[in-house]
């Protein structure tokens, strides 16, 4: 017989929070981040905190350890240089007591040198061409998750909070792909109630590292981009949490990135369906992969402004607005559109597609969007966001140069291309909504359209050149339709 999972004590009363780059990189930030963990220690029996490396770092590091795969002891000890500087910075402007800043840096420091060791290990090692050295360029890449932890830790701990930094490659357990890791839910239930449980019920406030984990072997794994809101849906399943706030710079999930379209609102509500298509299809605030373990337990999510604490953000459950029919947000993807004179069955191409991008990246194409007549075939393959920015480059370059050896595959030919998708409730239901909404785009190229199974995407694939105007007139229906 199977054996039954072990079901957690931790009251419902538990609270995790998780705070992006973007909230912990700044002495302001971190002001309103200290003052929330102290409002909400008082209100809720238990707290987690989760938190993510500092705005900018984690791409410090991945270029630290590909600079590490070259040899180039100069370019990531001058990487290690730069970010001892940054992190001490802060460090030194934080309210904390000489003792307590004292063991801050000393950590920072014990930290990066361990990091250069590993990169040192990875460059010595780089001559080796059967070396395989996936856990070391790991080990590097979640440095800045390990460092943040720290500093948010030693804060609560000067304003009389028992605040412990926790890695999570002692709690969190993953499977083996590297740079995509997904995370075994059952093993790192009996991690959390082994190891982190008895601290919370000393009424420790863990702060622990988002984006990492470890394989059964102690490996470290990394999540894949934005992993720590992962991270923190997981802690929320394995603990039966109340609720789960992500706290982020901007007012909630928006109906389009603000970063780009300065019109974008506030959605007040979304249920889990809608909000794992906006996190899948490029909206920036959530992890794809963190809707699934809320959604399993029946664990509603708010995300919110660290610079608006009065602000309730946006509500994520099940129901959403279930009486809301509408089209109420709009993203951009990048996406590899390949063309063929030929038709018939597309098995070849995908699996070649798919293999390239899981070797290259750990990221699988997920999504797909087909189309084909008599003669012609269209195919576009959605560029998950976990896969990192050069994950375009990278799979049409491998493409290019295996499709040759693979007769099989057919003769494509492969470009960029962008996919703009509108997200809402019931989509399948919005006929003459629909139909208003593509007599809005008759000036723009449109190279495939597809409608999700879920009834709450509608795709449109497009030149990367016409993305923009595709996006702010999809954008401007929505506004123009509340």
């Amino acid at each position: 017989m199977p054996r039954a999972e072990p079901e957690s004590k931790v009251s419902m009363d538990t609270l995790i929070m998780k705070f992006g780059g973007s909230t912990v990189g700044t002495t302001s930030a971190l002001t309103q981040v200290l003052s929330i963990i102290l409002e909400e220690h008082e209100r809720w029996k238990r707290l987690l905190v989760v938190v993510s490396a500092l705005e900018g770092v984690t791409d410090a590091l991945i270029e630290a350890a590909r600079l590490a795969q070259l040899g180039n002891r100069r370019g990531y000890r001058r990487i290690a240089a730069t970010l001892r500087t940054r992190h001490m910075a802060l460090a030194e402007n934080l309210p904390l007591g000489a003792t307590e800043r004292a063991v801050l840096q000393a950590d920072i420091d014990r930290l990066l040198f361990d990091m250069l060791d590993t990169c040192q290990a990875l460059a010595d090692r780089r001559l080796n061409e059967d070396y395989e050295h996936p856990e070391h360029y790991e080990a590097i890449v979640g440095v800045g998750e390990r460092l943040s932890a720290r500093i948010v830790a030693a804060l609560l701990r000067q304003n009389d909070l028992r605040g412990v930094a926790i890695d999570a490659t002692d709690l969190i357990v993953t499977d083996n792909v590297y740079g995509n890791a997904t995370v075994n839910i059952p093993l790192t239930r009996e991690r959390i109630l082994a190891h982190l449980q008895p601290m919370l019920d000393r009424q420790i406030t863990p702060v622990i590292t988002g984006f990492i984990g470890s394989t059964v072997g102690g490996h470290p794994t990394t999540l894949g981009r934005g992993g720590s809101d992962y991270t923190a849906s997981v802690l929320a399943a394995c603990t039966n949490a109340k609720e789960v706030w992500v706290w982020t710079d901007v007012d909630g999930m928006m109906t389009t990135d603000p970063r780009e379209v300065a019109e974008a609102r506030k959605i007040p509500s979304l249920s889990y369906d809608e909000v794992a298509e906006l996190a899948y299809f490029g909206a920036r605030v959530l992890h794809p992969r963190m809707v699934g373990p809320l959604r399993e337990r029946d664990i509603p999510l708010r995300v919110r402004n660290v610079f608006k604490p009065r602000e309730q953000g946006t509500l994520i459950n099940r129901e959403g607005e279930r009486d809301r029919v509408a089209v109420k947000a709009v993203t951009s993807i990048a996406g590899l559109g390949l063309s063929a004179r030929r038709r018939g069955p597309l098995a070849g191409i995908t699996r070649l597609v798919d293999d390239i991008l899981f070797r290259t990246t750990g990221s699988h194409t997920e999504v797909m969007i087909s189309s084909q007549t008599s003669g012609e075939s269209f195919v576009c393959f959605v560029i998950p966001t976990t896969a990192g920015p050069d994950a375009l480059h990278t799979l049409r370059q491998a493409l290019e140069d295996e499709l040759p050896e693979t007769p099989e595959a057919g003769v494509w030919t492969a470009r960029p291309v962008t996919v703009v998708t509108a997200i809402g409730n019931r989509l399948d239901q919005l006929n003459g909504l629909t139909a208003r909404l593509f007599a809005s785009l008759n000036d723009i190229r449109i190279l495939a359209v597809a409608q999700g199974p879920s009834n709450c995407t509608l795709s449109f694939v497009t030149e990367p050149g016409d993305a923009e105007k595709l996006l702010l007139q999809i954008h401007n229906f929505i506004l123009n339709s509340d």
